[in-house]
């Protein structure tokens, strides 16, 4: 079973190294439900209705069996950290593929951005606007959505990184550090930068609305 107490990296190495296959899955088992929001998160609106969560943790864990060793081999993150770059990266393959799919069918439409910065503006108005908005208030969703992007985009793009993992992701100042290759007291201060920023943006945005 993988420990309930925090493990060095070393420790985590060490772990499945011994453990191999089993030890490995019992570290997904673990990690479950982190990475099940984080690709709630991530995921682009216009594919929910294609792509499911379990799909994308699925294929996930299939390419982090394959790599595992890749880890034991000493990438410079914990183990939580690689796995959650390994379903990052799925889930944006798993969604360039059926973009492209939608792109050689209708050649018109233009492919949404799948720069990373721009799919956590993106994923952070849509969590902000479905704790605010009433199914009454439907109608003006749209109009309110663009202007909460508009207004993210204007924040620095590692900051908003910072944000989307603390507090919409849920992972920890030392996970953001190693994630964004930040050091703690960097992506501490960087946190405390977003969530200023952001605070001013949703009370411009309050004061529009009244």
């Amino acid at each position: 079973m993988f420990p309930q107490e925090p493990l060095s990296i070393d420790e985590e190495r060490e772990f499945l190294r011994k453990g191999g296959e089993a030890a490995l899955a019992d570290a997904l088992l673990f990690y479950h439900s982190k990475l099940e929001r984080i690709v709630q998160f991530r995921m682009e609106p216009a594919l929910r209705s294609r792509i499911d969560t379990a799909d994308v943790l699925q294929e996930s864990y299939l390419q982090i069996s394959r790599r595992a060793q890749e880890f034991i081999d000493g990438v410079p993150v914990s183990l939580f950290v690689w796995i959650r770059q390994r379903v990052v990266q799925t889930l944006i393959d798993m969604q360039r593929g059926h973009f492209s799919d939608k792109r050689n069918a209708n050649r018109e439409k233009e492919l949404p951005s799948n720069d990373y910065g721009q799919t956590s503006c993106l994923s952070i108005a849509r969590f902000l606007l479905d704790d605010r908005t009433s199914p009454s208030m439907a109608a003006a969703r749209s109009e309110e959505f663009e202007r909460l992007q508009s207004a993210l985009q204007t924040m620095n793009d590692t900051d908003r990184e910072v944000l989307a993992m603390r507090h919409f992701e849920q992972l920890n100042n030392l996970q953001v550090a190693e994630a964004l290759n930040l050091s703690p007291t960097a992506a501490s201060n960087r946190y405390i930068r977003a969530v200023a920023k952001l605070g001013e943006i949703m009370k411009t945005l309050s004061t529009k609305d009244a």
